[in-house]
């Protein structure tokens, strides 16, 4: 199993705190064709059917990606979120029609030689960061073409940068990617991740590809694992699954989680 393989395998990066009733806020993901499902986890569309009554909060949880996304009705404004090491909101108004590109841990600044670091907690314009990119996005991306008709030329436009590229990066680096997947995160990253690397050479590798460092990543990724649970607020009473994801009393799970999502387990579950 290569870097990519890995992170695919074991990396599942959900955003479910979409509240949506499937007729005013839809939210829906595409997995990407065979040839990017190693770079790419997945395009995603956030619209509503009609127009709201009151503005629209989107709540976005602490996935590890790095993401491009634009308003479908406004193509020439496109932007790229980094890594958060919280959850954000975007107040996006009463009407709108949203798509991104989720890319999979340590893609975007492998394929595109981007410092991770410098778009972490943030959103910035696309044109400022990958000019070319925003300008594709506005040449051939209309309001009025449906979302498989825009994932094909999303497609048409980023494959080209990933399957072209001469991928050259430190194995030793996705050694310890690797190392904080399998473990779902619950790994002592100071001194667990032995890949030849010192803790200095490792947060400066973390930092340039993911965006923060070893221990933080290691975090939101014991997040996500709970999050793929798929737990109930019933067994998160009942079975105390805080300890199976490797926290030691509740107190410190329900601090994290609201760090990540935004609000109280109980609440999210609901």
């Amino acid at each position: 199993m290569n870097a990519f393989e890995s992170i695919k395998h074991f990396y599942r990066p959900l955003q479910p705190s979409v509240a949506t009733d499937g007729k005013q806020v839809i939210y829906q993901e595409v997995l990407p064709e065979a040839s990017l499902q190693y770079f790419v986890y997945c395009f995603w569309q956030l619209k509503t059917s009609k127009k709201l009554d009151a503005p629209f909060v989107y709540r976005v949880v602490s996935d590890g990606c790095i993401d491009i996304f634009f308003n479908q009705n406004v193509t020439s404004e496109s932007f790229v979120m980094g890594f958060c090491r919280k959850y954000a909101e975007f107040p996006i108004g009463n009407e709108f029609n949203y798509i991104g590109i989720r890319f999979l841990p340590s893609v975007f600044p492998l394929v595109f030689n981007i410092d991770a670091k410098a778009l972490s907690n943030q959103d910035q314009k696309l044109r400022g960061i990958l000019p070319d990119i925003a300008r594709s996005i506005t040449e051939k991306i209309h309001p009025n073409q449906e979302f498989t008709t825009v994932v094909k030329q999303l497609h048409q436009i980023v494959a080209p940068f990933i399957l072209n590229i001469n991928f050259d990066f430190d194995n030793r680096f996705y050694k310890a990617l690797h190392l904080i997947f399998k473990t779902s995160g619950n790994i002592e990253t100071e001194n667990g991740l032995d890949t030849g690397l010192s803790p200095r050479q490792l947060r400066r590798l973390f930092n340039y590809y993911i965006g923060t460092t070893p221990k933080a990543f290691g975090k939101v990724v014991r997040f996500q694992h709970f999050l793929n649970m798929k737990p109930s607020t019933q067994s998160l009473k009942s079975q105390k699954l805080f300890y199976d994801v490797g926290f030691y009393d509740q107190a410190h799970f329900i601090k994290d989680f609201k760090t990540f999502y935004g609000v109280t387990p109980s609440r999210a579950l609901k």
